[in-house]
């Protein structure tokens, strides 16, 4: 386990391309715009079958 662990950090320092601080930035920016947009979008999904299911139910039991 020791060894895995050792061969994987050095596997990181040498064998992978790290990005700058601004590309990394910017990315997570992205990220994050994108992340609020689909909460939202489900925010929206969820009360629009909320208040379907309410009307349905409201309608058929009276």
């Amino acid at each position: 386990m020791f060894t895995y662990v050792k061969e994987s950090f050095e596997e990181l320092k040498s064998n992978v391309t790290w990005l700058n601080r601004e590309r990394a930035s910017n990315l997570m920016v992205v990220v994050a715009v994108f992340s609020i947009l689909f909460a939202l979008a489900t925010w929206g999904v969820d009360s629009l079958f909320s208040k379907l299911i309410r009307l349905y139910f409201d309608n058929v039991i009276g």
